[in-house]
């Protein structure tokens, strides 16, 4: 088999796409840890690349009928593992406030929690419309916070920061959602 068909393959598995969302992680808080104009605007194409996996392995395997329970798992685990670690390394730089990283993390733990319950009682682990929305702006605020610099006279922090605070409104109102839904669950 060519290198090419290889590569076309592989890129074509939902799964090798998710797998590429956490290999960025490494990447996207070495090159903060450095924090620069070129290592900002590196870690902010890679987050973007990595971001964009999360609508391509969800589509292929729909398309491809290529579903698992594999990828039902490691899909949202890929997403909490590239938001976390970067919101994290950005709290570190002190260019967003630590206690929005807490309620952002927090409630990723707590749904993951959640969703153990779920997987065990058979429920269905699709994210909610909520959930994909969280997930949406926590990485359109991510992206420019990553940027960080003003680039072409756009100050990119704000509107970074005007996304944070849309992903904080979901984060919640998603995870709320979540427990109130999936409360009989939670009973002793």
């Amino acid at each position: 088999m060519r290198f090419q068909d290889q590569m076309k393959q592989m890129l074509g598995n939902p799964n090798t796409l998710t797998l590429f969302r956490v290999l960025a992680v490494p990447l996207v808080v070495l090159l903060l840890l450095v924090p620069n104009r070129f290592t900002c605007l590196l870690a902010g194409l890679l987050f973007s690349a990595a971001a964009i996996t999360d609508y391509f392995d969800g589509f292929l395997a729909r398309q491809k009928g290529m579903v698992t329970n594999l990828g039902k798992v490691m899909d949202p685990v890929a997403d909490k593992l590239l938001v976390s670690s970067t919101f994290i390394m950005l709290t570190s730089l002190g260019w967003v406030p630590a206690w929005v990283v807490c309620i952002i993390i927090g409630r990723e733990l707590a749904v993951t929690g959640l969703r153990n319950l779920m997987a065990q009682s058979q429920e269905d682990l699709s994210a909610s419309m909520l959930g994909k929305y969280k997930t949406g702006f926590q990485i359109a605020a991510a992206i420019p916070l990553l940027f960080h610099y003003s680039y072409f006279g756009v100050d990119l922090h704000i509107i970074g920061m005007f996304f944070l605070w849309g992903a904080l409104v979901f984060t919640l109102w998603s995870g709320i959602d979540y427990f109130v839904r999936y409360r009989r669950l939670l009973q002793l």
